[in-house]
């Protein structure tokens, strides 16, 4: 499995777990959601930044 899926799957856990403590809080279900859309698209962004290979460069010498 690659540096991304895994770096997904832990952070989809992470939102996971802090949705169901929101629900046992009693936060509303429209804010837990619009919480765990937001926290996953900010994992997504990060673990691409985190992942991706960078470009090389040709260097001319």
């Amino acid at each position: 499995m690659s540096s991304f899926g895994i770096y997904l799957i832990g952070f989809l856990v992470l939102v996971s777990g802090l949705a169901y403590a929101a629900f046992l809080l009693g936060a509303p279900p429209v804010w837990i959601g619009t919480g765990a859309i937001v926290l996953i698209g900010f994992g997504i962004i990060t673990g691409v930044g985190k992942t991706r290979r960078r470009d090389e460069t040709a260097t001319s010498e």
